[in-house]
């Protein structure tokens, strides 16, 4: 129903934002990560997911489209509420529950308060190969990457054996992929190398 909210930044904490706009304040939920992106600034632009229950009315804002759309997975998980959704959100950068996911990790997940072991697999189970990295822009709207890339995988671990420190790598890594998705394992590690 709501797409984006622009407004003056009337009221911010860790947990949520409130916008005004048109005379109006609206109180959104927000995760730690666009609570980082937001925190300093006067006016901002949040992308809204709008949840309404039978006792409430939930807006809910992101930073970036492809946050939102990694909170949209994550609820579309049987058992993942708005506000699960958020915390995990929260908890772990989208690249870190890219890395969980990725290898099945549901001790780790189920760190997040208030989710159990059963929730943490069965959110692994359906995320599996549906998994997106969110890339802001310069505008913050972000893309939707999808990494389920072999090739990219494979470069990041070379480039990790090879001693480089994984953060550095995958950065450079996601920057070369963007521009060339279909990309050739060796052409993308010589590649990286010369801006490592």
């Amino acid at each position: 129903m709501y797409e984006y909210i622009t407004g003056r930044l009337a009221e911010v904490a860790p947990t949520y934002a409130v916008v005004e706009a048109g005379g109006i304040g609206y109180f959104i939920n927000i995760s730690l990560q666009t609570y980082s992106e937001i925190e300093n600034s006067e006016n901002t632009t949040l992308y809204l997911h709008y949840i309404v229950r039978e006792d409430a009315q939930i807006l809910y804002g992101f930073a970036t489209k492809a946050e939102r759309e990694l909170f949209r997975l994550l609820i579309g998980v049987s058992g993942v509420g708005g506000n699960t959704a958020r915390m995990i959100q929260s908890t772990y950068s989208p690249s870190e529950l890219r890395n969980i996911i990725g290898t099945g990790n549901a001790v780790l997940l189920k760190n997040v308060k208030g989710l159990g072991l059963k929730t943490a697999q069965k959110i692994i189970v359906e995320l599996s190969g549906k998994m997106v990295e969110l890339k802001g822009d310069e505008k913050g709207a972000g893309k939707v990457i999808a990494i389920d890339n072999e090739n990219f995988s494979e470069a990041l671990s070379a480039l990790v054996m090879l001693g480089f420190q994984k953060s550095a790598s995958e950065k450079v890594l996601k920057k070369l992929f963007k521009e060339s998705p279909d990309m050739r394992v060796e052409e993308a590690v010589r590649l990286a190398l010369k801006q490592l």
